[in-house]
């Protein structure tokens, strides 16, 4: 029997350390709304759940050091309008990478879709992207 993939159930991110944690927590939490599910952890291990409306993204305090450029490339979320959440970011001090667009994705069908990228707290790139 093969295994069945079902979904995407969480994502993590972890900081190096508790100030970068809170980063993580302001961003996704307090910039971008995202709902806390839980927390646990004590002292400098801190952990939370946030729910992305399609998943969980998991965020850690206790990264060992800081992560270069990996195998993942970026975080994409399905949103409302991508220029809201631009301007939230924009407005908090983060990086716009790509100021929202709109764009259509040469497969077939054509796939039309506004996005835009900033970089998060720990270095992730982050893609707003709404179907159109």
């Amino acid at each position: 029997m093969k295994p069945k993939i079902t979904g995407i159930h969480h994502i993590a991110l972890k900081a190096k350390g508790i100030g970068a944690y809170e980063k993580l927590l302001d961003f996704y939490h307090g910039i971008l709304g995202m709902p806390i599910v839980r927390t646990w952890g004590s002292g400098e291990n801190l952990a939370a759940m946030l729910d992305t409306g399609a998943g969980m993204l998991e965020l850690f305090s206790n990264a060992p050091d800081e992560r270069g450029e990996g195998a993942l490339r970026h975080l994409a979320f399905a949103v409302e309008d991508p220029d809201v959440c631009i301007e939230a970011v924009r407005a908090a001090g983060y990086t716009v990478t790509m100021e929202p667009k709109d764009i259509i994705i040469g497969s077939q069908p054509p796939y039309p879709a506004r996005i835009a990228f900033c970089i998060g707290p720990v270095g992730e790139e982050v893609e707003f992207f709404k179907e159109r």
